[in-house]
Order: structure tokens, then sequence, then C-alpha cells
């Protein structure tokens, strides 16, 4: 049922709303009413109206009051600061935003002006401001600074004039936090514009998507030229792919990386570089970018080089001084301690040197010194020391000796090369010089005994009148006498009949089948008995009696894989070392090698000829010309010891090997050296991909065999199958193991 408000509005009539009231309540209204009562009537009627119009009053405020009560909610807990204010600034209204904004009481603001908050810069534009908005219809905005605690604080202003033009509504937003990152970032990239660095920012795909000015005044490429490219658009080549991989590396593990690089401009000059690069990621930290900062320290390296020279070189001869020659020297004791080698240290002193100083001059004595350097350079190794600590005194070292007669093959090549005249201007002169050897570690372990004994030894050679060597232990002045000792039976060893031949056998892994053995000739010295081939064959390589002992072996190898190919199997193979001695001598005969198995009507395969690494990295002229010869007629190749020197593929490609010999210092540990492991299978593998058959040396355990095996290994030669023996023996081997297998 509708009450009689909800009645009041259907009808929209107070009167007659009255009337109906007054009709409900009385019980009869009679027809004949009198004037009187018509006015009692009249005045029922309107206190009726009266009381409804108070009613709907009390309603209309109580729905005001509420909605009121809500705007003022809304207005003062709004997230924004409002305030209202009047045309000259003064705060009429401020919600409890506004207390957050200016840091005072609400109450403190209101009538205030709020001018009085604005820094003192900004009071003509927010003056100007309150005028456009009381002139202006719609919002208006404008952004100034407030003083907040004697801090200024950004804020953005919007505000909007009232419908009575008294006041206007303003919103205000702390925009501090914004305007200090916009004015880094104009910072950051003014600082990129004007830095001196070079960077260059790169996506995930390694592409370049800026570069500041710097880039451009140190490469040459405009941002235009560079941007979209590859990051690799500098790249000079100089670094290898290990370097890169390390770089890529720690990038990806880390973020950053930073180091010396070269690189190339634009007009193809290189220059070193010092780079510096960081990854920026996303905030599920995926990489976003790449920034690279790199700045052109070529100049510094080049002073740095000119201060490390002065310090660690002699100005005169360009040659390590004493400084940098005992560290060095200290070096090298420790990698020999370390590697269980042996040193020799030569110190040499010329011969009436100061005669020809005070004769010719200290420019002539200068320039002899120089050219002196020029030629003991000649006679050493690159991976050798050779200084000038002072004066006219050379020292030189001399590590990684495996024989002790390289010693002596550089003492007597300098000692060779002085007997030579030097040409100085328009004088010619003789000089000679003496050399003092000491060991290690045979004569000293420390670097300054070293040196104090060859200075001794060299003191030594100048006394019995100079231009010779003098070792300074009187084990090495043994081992020399025992060399010439060891020359000079050598020379009778093939007219007496003192060599044999001893044969290695070299087994089929997958079969067992012994087809393959190696020749090594054996010394049975009438009275030192079995003299090692690691004595006496570097002295029949410097004494040039290699190429008939070679000869013989040679022979010796041929008649016997004669018979064994009649006897045991058709397609028997040996195996001749053959030294790089004997390839570089013009003494010997490759084309009498096929002719003599031609004679014996033997295939070129019958026979292999065994090399080394260093052979094929030094390969003159000569012994290509004699590898393609053995190619041409058949003989297959072999290379000795391999892995343990510089081989390049492009040799072993170029000279068609056959066989490649894993040296025995791999297989040692393959069961127990991870890296060893992974060495053989590389070597096994890549020989494989070449064409080549792999012939794995000293296997002395089945466990080292059976890694073979798997890895793919054809042949192996060790202890295992047997020691290198003599005919007889290896007749009853090579029976034994065709018969019973592995």
């Amino acid at each position: 049922m509708k009450n009689k408000h909800d009645r009041a509005k259907e009808t929209k009539n107070l009167r007659q709303f009255a009337e109906q009231v007054i009709s409900d309540n009385l019980v009869s209204v009679t027809d004949t009413l009198t004037d009187e009562k018509k006015l009692v009537h009249e005045l029922l009627v309107h206190q009726v109206e009266l009381v409804m119009q108070n009613e709907a009053l009390q309603e209309a405020r109580a729905t005001t009051e509420i909605a009121l009560e809500r705007y003022t909610e809304l207005f003062d807990f709004a997230p924004t600061a409002y305030f209202t204010l009047a045309a000259d600034g003064g705060i009429h209204q401020a919600n409890f935003r506004s207390e957050l904004l200016l840091d005072i009481e609400r109450g403190k603001i209101i009538g205030k002006q709020f001018t009085h908050h604005v820094s003192g810069e900004y009071h003509q534009l927010f003056k100007h401001f309150l005028e456009t908005v009381f002139t202006s219809e719609g919002a208006q905005q404008c952004e100034i600074t407030l003083q907040v605690g004697g801090i200024p604080t950004w804020v953005s202003i919007e505000a909007t004039v009232d419908a009575s033009r008294k006041t206007c509504l303003a919103s205000m937003i702390d925009i501090s936090e914004q305007k200090r990152n916009v004015q880094e970032l104009q910072l950051a990239a003014t600082i990129y514009l004007a830095l001196d660095e070079a960077i260059m920012a790169a996506d995930t795909n390694n592409r370049i998507i800026s570069v500041n000015e710097a880039f451009t005044r140190l490469t040459g490429y405009t941002a235009a030229e560079a941007i979209n490219q590859l990051t690799s658009l500098l790249k000079s080549g100089r670094q290898n792919e290990a370097f890169y991989q390390e770089m890529w590396h720690l990038l990806n593990t880390t973020g950053h990386w930073q180091g010396e690089i070269w690189n190339r401009r634009k007009n193809g000059d290189e220059f070193i570089g010092w780079l510096s690069i960081s990854t920026i990621y996303s905030d599920t930290g995926e990489v976003v970018h790449r920034v690279a900062m790199f700045s052109d320290i070529t100049d510094k390296k080049q002073a740095e080089d000119i201060i490390r020279k002065q310090a660690n070189f002699d100005l005169l001869t360009g040659l390590p001084n004493r400084r940098l020659f005992y560290d060095r020297l200290q070096l090298a004791i420790k990698k020999a301690k370390r590697e269980g080698q042996k040193l020799a240290v030569l110190f040499l002193d010329l011969d009436q040197f100061k005669d020809i100083n005070d004769t010719l001059g200290h420019e002539i004595g200068d320039r002899l010194l120089t050219e002196v350097a020029q030629r003991l350079k000649a006679c050493i190794r690159e991976t050798d020391t050779l200084a000038r600590p002072g004066g006219d005194e050379f020292i030189i070292i001399l590590d990684n000796l495996d024989e002790f007669n390289s010693i002596e093959r550089v003492a007597n090549c300098i000692l060779g090369s002085m007997a030579l005249p030097f040409q100085l201007e328009h004088e010619s002169c003789y000089v000679s010089l003496s050399i003092g050897i000491t060991l290690f570690p045979d004569d000293a372990v420390v670097v300054d005994e070293l040196v104090k004994k060859a200075d001794q030894a060299m003191y030594a050679a100048k006394r019995q009148g100079g231009k010779r060597f003098c070792y300074f232990a009187p084990s090495m002045q043994a081992a020399a006498d025992s060399r010439l000792r060891i020359t000079n039976d050598l020379r009778n060893a093939l007219t007496n009949q003192q060599f044999w031949v001893a044969y290695q056998p070299i087994v089929d892994l997958a079969t067992g089948d012994i087809h393959k053995a190696e020749a090594l000739i054996r010394w049975q010295h009438p009275t030192q008995g079995l003299i090692s081939p690691a004595k006496f064959i570097p002295i029949a390589e410097d004494t040039g009696m290699i190429v008939e002992i070679g000869e013989w072996v040679f022979h010796q190898a041929a008649n016997q894989v004669l018979k064994w190919r009649s006897k045991h199997h058709p397609h028997f193979q040996i195996s001749v070392n053959k030294s790089p001695a004997q390839f570089e001598s013009k003494h010997d005969n490759v084309n009498g090698w096929f002719e003599h198995l031609q004679h014996l009507e033997l295939p070129g395969a019958s026979i292999t000829v065994e090399i080394t690494e260093g052979l094929l990295m030094d390969a003159s002229s000569i012994v290509s010309e004699k590898l393609l010869i053995y190619r041409d007629t058949g003989m297959q190749v072999s290379l000795d010891d391999f892995g343990t020197g510089y081989s390049s593929m492009s040799y072993l490609k170029k000279f068609d090997i056959d066989y490649l010999k894993i040296d025995q210092s791999f297989v040692r540990n393959v069961t127990t050296d991870s890296t060893d492991r992974t060495l053989c299978e590389t070597m096994i593998m890549m020989a494989h991909k070449l064409g080549m058959k792999v012939i794995a040396e000293g296997i002395e355990t089945v466990e080292q065999r059976d890694f073979l095996m798997q890895a793919g290994c054809d042949f192996g030669q060790g202890y295992l199958f047997s020691r290198p023996v003599p005919v007889e023996e290896f007749e009853l081997l090579f029976q034994a193991r065709n018969d019973t297998g592995l």
C-alpha cells in the first residue's frame, strides 16, 4: 500500500490531496454548509497542506545531508589533493590529501593564500594561471613547484571554475618523481652523446640499435651506417674463436665482460680497445639489450710497451736485459722442476772486445754488438732466451732439453758464426767469444748459482785461449768425453756388424691379428753392451751417419717383410723410422728405396715410413718432394708421436698421411685422466674423418686396450702385446698371437 507521500507525488496536486484527507477523516458532511463551516474547512485544508509541505522538506533535507556527507567523504579522502580556491588564491576548502602534499594540517591551510606555498619563481605563472581559470571555460592546466618543508616539490594542477564563478576546484598531483626521471633521462642522454667513450647498444639478435657520437669519432661509422648492422661490424679477426667463447660464457653467466680487444675502423685501421659489455634484463629476467662501452687504448698500450721495454730490454740490441733474464730463468727453472726436464745456461763473453772498442771507437763497437746479437739469435730456437746483461756479455737459456748434444750443437753454431768476419762500414773485423755452460739441476738449482757457475766456466774457457766452450760440471765434461767416444765407435759399428734390428708388433685391435711391425735399431757395443738409441741416434744425425744407418735399417726391414709376407701374411707391413736429418740430407736416396722394393718384387705398401710432426711443420721443398714421391710409389707414411707437436690439418691433407700414431703420453693416463680420454677420442675421430688409420703407442694394460677399442682405434702397439724383440722371438710371438688372438 502506498503512503500519503507517494500519493502526493502521483497526483502532484497538494490541494486535491488535502481535500481527500479531510474527506476521509470526516464521518459525514452535510450538503448545506454555512459560510462559517466553509471557512473552517478551508483552514483545515491549508493546515494539511502545511503539514505535508513540512514533511517533504524534512525528507529532502535528509537526502541532501546524506549526499553532502558522501560528497564530503569523496572530497576529503580522494587520492588527489583538492583545493577550492578564490580568484585571489585564497583557500576556501582543502581535503586530507592536501595535508600530505603541503605537509601542513588542514586547519592551518583554510583561509590562507595558496601563493604562500608556491616557489617564488612561479608566483607570476600561478597568478596568470588563476586569471585564466576564472576567465575561461573548461579545465586549465599548469606545472609549478611548491615549497614543502623547504624542499621544492613539482605539482601538476588542473582547475575548473564553478558555476558561481567565485571559486574554482583545483586538483594537484605530486609529479616530482616523474620530473626527476625526465631529468635523469635528459642527463643520461646528454652524457651518452657527450661521453668520450664509444657506446653501442644491441638487441638480442646482436644487431646495433643505437650508438653515440664518440662511436662515430672512434670507428668512422655514422649512426645510420651502424644501426641494424651486426655487432661484429668492428671485428678485426685477431681474436680466435676461444676468445669469443670465453667472452660469451661470461656474458651469459654473469651478464658482464670487460677486457682488451682488437677492433677495426671503417677505413680498415686496427686499434686496441678497452671494452666493457653489460647486459640489460627485463623484470622477468630475460635479456633485453646489451650495451658496450669502449675506448681506444692503442697509444696507452704503446706507451706501456715503451716503458716495459726500457725496463726489461737492452736499448742497443733489443735483447732482454739482466732483469728480464733473471725473471725468465726463474720461470724456466720452475717449469723444468715441474716437468722433470733439464735446462742449460750459456754465459758468453767476447774475446778482446775492449781492443776493438778502443781502436775503432764506441760507435763501431755498438754496431759490432748488434751484429753479434743477430748471429747469436740465428743459433737458438725462438723459445730460447738470449739476453745482454751489459757490456760485451750475453747469456742464453736453453730449456726443454731432452738430450745433452743439443747444448753442444748450439755452442758449436755460435763459435762457427763468430769465425766469419764482421763488415762494419769500411772496416772488416773478426771477433771470437768464450762460452761457459751450466746445467740444471746437475750443477745448481737456483738462479744465482747457475749464472755464477756459468760465468766461472766462461773464464775457464778464456784461460784455455778462448774461442771455445767449457762445462762447469765434471759430469758434463764426462758426458762430452762419452759423446766423443760414441762418435768414434759409431763409425765402425756398421762395418763390424754391431747393429741389429728389433721388431715390435702392431696389433689389429679388432681381431688381435699381427699384420704389422715397427723396425727399431739396436747397437750391441763390444765393451759397453747394449747402447740406447736415444744416445747414439742424435749423434748419428749430427754427424750425418744417420743416412748410412737408415739405409741399412731399410734394407733389413725390406728383406724381412719379404719373408713374412710369403710365410705369414701376404699384406704384412713393416714401419721404418726416418728422421728429419735423413730427409734433408742430399745423400738420402728416396728412389733407391723403391727400386730395392721392386728388385725384391715387393709393392710400395710393404714398407711404411714413420716421420715426426716437426718434419711436416718445417717441410722444405726437398722434404715435400720426397713425401710426394713416397705417395706416388705407394709407400705409406705414418706420423709418429702425434699430439705432442703442432701439426696443421692442412699438412696432413697435403701429404696424404696414412697413419696417425697417438703418442704414449696420452695413452698412459687414458683410463684415469678425462682430458687424455677426450684427446684420444678426438684424435681418433679426426683421423678417421680425414681417411687415416690410427695406431696407439705405449699400450701396457688391458683397460687401455679396451678403451681404445671402444673409441674406434684401429691398431695398438706396446708392452701389453710385446716389447721390441729379435726376429727369432717375433716369429714365435707372431704365431702365438695369430693362433690364440688377444
